[in-house]
């Protein structure tokens, strides 16, 4: 029988999507389940979006540049003008997702067995987009006790090697919830600046910060032009994960040359996403307001409920939608597993993200859950509720 390559067989399992079967299971058998583990907005998808592609007027559905159609980019650059970020459309190629965006980033940095610098936990898929391209992550840990703040500039500086390419943070981060400030956004730009390294900021949740803090680009960065290379994506801000657009933007022109050629192997970003995206742009602010509102409430509830269980810590996110918590047990995938095959609380269980899967440093995390709170206010103190229960009763094995 033919093999499987060893990129296929290193290729990293979802720690999101891995417990669905266990889902699907408990559904069977008539349980409510809270989904926790992922981060499908619950809010509404802008209006405006919708209805521009009900409404076109295309005769046939064509392909588009391969770096997206300009009138977008050009509306993409005025977005990015309204939040102090000074680019053209000729900075922007339009993505297949912020996936894509991350993978035409990796190809046009780095070549096989380069390394990439990136604060853990991280985003999960980090993880496979690195495997993907025959890439090396190499781990700076950042701690709960410092509600994951930026690890100290010595830290990142052991890690250098000639093989180092490029620092990668998401800002504000998945899963932690965390705002990078503007005096840690120096910090980085001083040290990559210094190794001449890249730095990649997957700012796919720039709309999402609360308490006053204002989100910081790393475009904004006088001096790091040559070094900045931003990750896109609608799916959150809108609300419109299925349209899978997003934007690779530099104003490093190689970089964008190269990644052009990405870009035309895989032809076209899809046509009516770009549709939906481009009249995204028109979203009025009071929608912004509104969903800011509503997560700054839900973030609320749902800290104020995990600090009432006990040895649970958590650390509070002031960006995204997500928290990293500790839980009393030795293997969150065990336990994660166990809440959807053995436990339900008045026939409710919930379903969670297990926090070793982002990380690429082995044994850390096992005792960490991601939660997304994507859930109602009252569907949120319920899903607390059942984690508090469960605790009570689960006999790590």
């Amino acid at each position: 029988m033919p093999k499987i390559s060893r990129k296929g067989i290193n290729m990293p399992e979802s720690p999101i999507r891995k417990l669905v079967p266990y889902a699907e299971e408990a559904h069977k058998q008539g349980k409510i389940v809270y989904y926790l583990n992922i981060g499908q907005p619950d809010i509404k998808t802008p209006t405006i979006a919708l209805d521009a592609v009900k409404v076109h007027s295309l005769d046939i559905l064509a392909y588009s540049r391969s770096e997206g159609s300009e009138d977008y980019r050009r509306k993409i650059a005025k977005y990015y003008e309204r939040n102090s970020i000074h680019v053209t459309h000729n900075d922007i190629i339009v993505t297949t997702g912020g996936s894509e965006a991350l993978l035409f980033a990796f190809g046009s940095i780095m070549d096989e067995d380069d390394e990439i610098i990136i604060p853990e936990p991280f985003y999960a898929n980090y993880n496979g987009f690195s495997t993907a391209s025959g890439v090396n992550v190499v781990p700076v840990i950042s701690k709960i006790e410092d509600n994951f703040a930026l690890p100290p500039i010595e830290e990142f500086e052991k890690l250098i090697t000639p093989k180092t390419k490029a620092i990668l943070i998401c800002n504000p981060g998945n899963p932690t919830g965390y705002l990078y400030s503007k005096e840690e956004i120096k910090k980085l730009t001083s040290i990559v600046k210094k190794h001449d390294l890249f730095l990649i900021a997957d700012e796919v949740y720039r709309e999402f910060v609360y308490d006053g803090i204002s989100h910081y680009s790393i475009l904004q960065e006088p001096g790091l032009e040559n070094h900045a290379i931003v990750i896109d994506s609608v799916s959150k801000r809108y609300s419109m994960c299925g349209a899978r657009i997003g934007y690779l933007v530099s104003k490093n022109k190689e970089v964008i040359k190269t990644a052009l050629k990405f870009a035309q192997a895989r032809l076209s970003p899809p046509t009516l996403a770009q549709i939906a995206s481009e009249a995204a742009l028109e979203t009025p602010q009071s929608y912004f307001d509104d969903v800011i509102e509503e997560y700054v409430k839900r973030r609320n509830i749902l800290i104020e409920e995990l600090e009432k269980i006990p040895g649970v810590k958590v650390a509070k996110p002031n960006g995204a939608f997500y928290c990293i918590a500790e839980l009393p047990v030795k293997n969150s995938d065990d336990f994660a597993r166990w809440l959807l095959e053995s436990f339900d609380y008045e026939n409710n269980t919930i379903m969670v993200a297990p926090a070793a899967g982002f990380y690429s440093t082995p044994g850390v995390g096992k005792n960490q859950i991601r939660i997304a709170y994507v859930l109602n206010e009252e569907s949120l103190r319920i899903a607390v509720k059942i984690l508090a229960e469960a605790l009570k009763v689960y006999k790590d094995q």
